[in-house]
């Protein structure tokens, strides 16, 4: 790793203080000052580049998203934005008629909303896909990842009938006929998952650069990401030994924490006693980190599958899905507490929230949240429990972005009393929480410049309503990039060395094509980088 000296920049250390230029010597920042200041310590062998007065900010850090989940998308058919049935039936179609090959053994795909259909917003069952094939296998997953349908051929191939049992934490629906519908909920979608051939290891390997360019491209320089243990790869060994041996090799530049999942707290001490957290060693300055313990307390808002403690506004009697029970939360959160790891758990309706503080609390070391747990979307929510949090100081990772959809269907589902004081991520950072952005891409697009127009701004990325939804959820500029920042930062317990352009901390840093700090807001959206630093090495330039 060069030196590199960056002058003539707008260069953000904190709140309400700017600098001009910045020096990076291996991997680290060792000088911030003035133009002068810096330009005095120039070495002849150094890269030095004139920013032309734009704005330099830390490199952008998610806290929550599927990196290969991303990248497996940007390798399917696009369903993502459909307007109706017919319209996801005819992208299917085009895909396979496009790419015979990939569609061989069948399509996998992710990106349908019902909610977004023109005319009837229904779930598509299996009458629907089969309209693409009856000869293969046919798996689309909604927008959330959290419902999926299936063709009759996919069905048939699972095995699963009218008489098969439900899985628990989750439900296969059974149509008029007596057959099963094709649509499949919650952890009844691990019944389909490997229907239709998923990505090698050599694929992900080719796969990954897609989706890391595009971080690179919009400012992300870290990504902690849900992806070992899941769908995407289930042979957790593998997955983390293709991270490592990609990093080695320079094909992954990209700094990734990895948020885990695991079966059963067995395959977890497993891991913590004799596995990869055991035995791995990053070293200082690592690309590639163990993160957490990923769980799963319930489901998706718009599917109607979180866990909502008063019901659904049209159905009190939903009062959603549970997925990792209680019993599965206490169990994995002590053993975690035991070797200083974090959890960090999906919670979407209040009911969630609830509970999983209740499993968190009883973990707490020395009575505080020193392992840093966190409540992964904490969407619905109402002031006793953020009060609760707060108290705790149990850390949010949240993705301002849902609300650019999630407007339109909380008043109706949950109520107009509880939708006031829920997605209260501006209430929380002014309460002094720790909390931190993400997008849960592919649920949204990694794009983080999206993310912070809507914490900053409350509106839809078309803009709207006037004003914002609950404006005194908005939050400015700067509380916005430490969001996405430092407290990313601090939830990889890295504040210290992460998250901010100051002598000592990691040359991770991003020259954005707009200044996010004066622009008009509505320019927010169409911000990118210009260039992307990480570990002191220029990874992208326009």
């Amino acid at each position: 790793m060069g030196r590199i000296l960056l002058h003539n920049a707008k260069v953000y250390v904190e709140k309400g203080v700017y600098a001009q230029a910045v020096l990076t010597d291996g991997g680290r920042i060792v000088k911030v000052g003035t133009n002068e200041e810096v330009l005095a310590l120039k070495k002849d062998s150094d890269d030095v580049r004139d920013c032309g007065g734009k704005t330099l900010i830390p490199g952008l850090n998610d806290t929550h998203m599927h990196l290969f989940m991303f990248a497996e998308t940007l390798n399917q058919a696009q369903i993502e934005g459909t307007v109706s049935i017919d319209d996801m039936i005819k992208r299917c179609k085009e895909f396979v008629s496009a790419h015979p090959q990939a569609a061989e053994h069948g399509i996998h795909a992710m990106g349908w909303n019902q909610d977004l259909f023109e005319g009837e917003k229904r779930i598509p069952n299996r009458h629907d896909l089969d309209k693409i094939s009856t000869d293969y296998p046919i798996v689309l997953e909604r927008i959330c990842g959290h419902i999926y349908s299936c063709n009759t051929k996919a069905i048939e191939m699972m095995g699963v009938t009218a008489d098969t049992p439900q899985p628990a934490g989750g439900e296969f629906e059974i149509g008029s006929d007596g057959y099963p519908n094709g649509i499949f909920k919650e952890s009844a979608t691990a019944l389909a998952n490997h229907v239709v051939p998923g990505f090698t290891k050599e694929d992900y390997r080719r796969i990954l650069q897609d989706a890391q360019q595009y971080a690179f491209e919009h400012g992300l320089t870290s990504v902690q990401s849900n992806d070992i243990g899941t769908s995407s790869f289930r042979n957790q060994q593998e997955g983390f030994d293709l991270l490592k041996d990609m990093i080695a090799k320079g094909e992954l530049k990209l700094r990734y924490g990895s948020q885990t999942c695991f079966e059963n707290a067995e395959q977890l001490k497993e891991f913590l006693s004799k596995g990869e957290f055991a035995k791995g060693d990053y070293g200082e300055d690592p690309l590639f980190t163990i993160g957490a313990v990923k769980m799963f307390r319930d489901g998706s808002l718009g599917g109607r599958t979180a866990l909502l403690r008063e019901g659904y506004v049209p159905d009190r009697d939903n009062h959603g899905i549970e997925w990792n029970s209680m019993e599965e939360m206490r169990s994995f959160t002590k053993l975690a507490a035991e070797y200083g790891i974090p959890v960090v758990t999906h919670v979407i309706g209040d009911g969630a929230v609830e509970s999983v503080i209740q499993a968190y609390e009883e973990a707490f070391v020395d009575g505080k949240n020193k392992n840093r747990n966190a409540l992964i979307h904490c969407q619905i929510t109402d002031a006793p429990l953020i009060d609760r949090i707060v108290k705790d100081d149990i850390l949010v990772y949240a993705q301002p972005i849902f609300i650019d959809y999630d407007m339109t269907i909380v008043e109706p589902l949950c109520g107009a009393a509880l939708a006031e004081t829920s997605y209260a991520f501006g209430t929380l950072l002014k309460r002094g929480a720790h909390l931190s952005y993400g997008t849960d891409c592919p649920v949204e697009s990694c794009n983080p410049f999206r993310n912070l127009y809507t914490a900053i701004t409350r509106k839809g990325v078309n803009g709207e309503p006037e004003g914002g939804w609950y404006p005194k959820e908005c939050v400015d500029r700067e509380t916005a990039v430490d969001s996405y920042t430092y407290e990313s930062a601090y939830a990889q317990f890295l504040e210290d060395r992460k998250g901010r352009i100051k002598e000592g901390y990691y040359a991770d840093m991003v020259l954005m094509s707009n200044d996010i700090f004066t622009c008009p807001e509505r320019e927010i959206l169409d911000i990118t980088s210009d260039l992307t630093i990480v570990r002191g090495e220029v990874v992208y330039q326009k």
